[in-house]
């Protein structure tokens, strides 16, 4: 990528053994339009792709633990916590993210997603690592996990409570910095209890629901629609402000036509849509 504001005057290696390491002499125009000759090392490893892979219903995370020896010769143990992670060899972000996240957790991953790519050492390092989350179910897991052999990898797979992982971060237990900002990001995928959520389905499983989840701590709110002389009051905008004050939409069985449109709604509205009550139960016992 070339810039106006950069002029590169040569590039020199100075090394060539694992990745390659450069040095460059460049002239870099400040603001006030003057030229300043400038020379950096910079260290060129790839571009490389992470994921934050967690159970929602379970309100766990998947982590490795590995050893980092930059980490241990700067006054570390050198046995870092981190999400799973790799460089991409050529192969597309997505491709290389759900390879690695079999080979080091042993999970097979059915659905990720991108989130962004964020540069992490930007003053010395080329690497952009995209972002990914993926939710992961227990029967995913198709192997031990545990890295590769011949590259060097002897990995822990971790599951860990999401709220351990987090405090983790806070004791200085997790240090990696790719780790932290997708553990921060899951925050908004599992957020904390309790919640406000609106039953909808059959009336004899929304009473039941309601009541488990008001035993567990939640807030439940039946979608019954109200009537207006002799006619419901419209059932989108009625949808629309039931959900416009909820955290989730809990979906229970039986066949509503009312239920379905709400689910629409919700999903227009990005929010999380519950199938069975467990699932958000089981986030509190977490």
């Amino acid at each position: 990528m070339s810039s106006p504001n950069v002029r590169i005057l040569k590039q020199h290696l100075l090394s060539d053994n694992w990745y390659v390491l450069k040095k460059i002499d460049f002239e870099l125009q400040r603001r006030d339009g003057s030229w300043q000759p400038q020379t950096r090392e910079v260290y060129d490893r790839g571009n490389g792709a992470t994921i934050g892979l967690y159970n929602r219903a379970r309100r766990t995370v998947i982590l490795t633990r590995q050893f980092r020896i930059p980490a241990f010769v700067n006054e570390h143990h050198g046995y870092l916590i981190e999400a799973a992670a790799g460089l991409l060899d050529n192969a597309s972000p997505e491709e290389r993210i759900r390879a690695e996240a079999e080979e080091e957790t042993g999970y097979r991953v059915r659905s990720v997603r991108k989130i962004f790519d964020a540069f992490m050492s930007p003053g010395s390092v080329t690497e952009r690592v995209h972002f990914f989350v993926g939710e992961y179910q227990p029967e995913d897991r198709i192997n031990d996990g545990g890295g590769l052999v011949e590259e060097g990898e002897d990995i822990e797979v971790l599951e860990l409570p999401f709220a351990e992982a987090l405090a983790m971060v806070d004791d200085g237990r997790i240090m990696d910095g790719k780790t932290i900002i997708l553990l921060q990001y899951l925050k908004t995928l599992m957020p904390a209890a309790p919640q406000m959520i609106l039953i909808a389905g059959a009336d004899d499983e929304v009473q039941s629901c309601a009541a488990r989840l008001l035993q567990a701590g939640h807030l439940p709110v039946t979608a019954t629609w109200p009537m207006q002389g002799d006619s419901p009051v419209d059932a989108q905008h009625y949808g629309q402000l039931l959900l416009s004050r909820c955290d989730a939409l809990l979906r229970v069985a039986g066949p509503s036509s009312q239920a379905d449109r709400l689910v629409a709604l919700a999903q227009e509205k990005g929010l999380v849509v519950y199938r069975e009550v467990d699932e958000i139960i089981g986030q509190m016992l977490s």
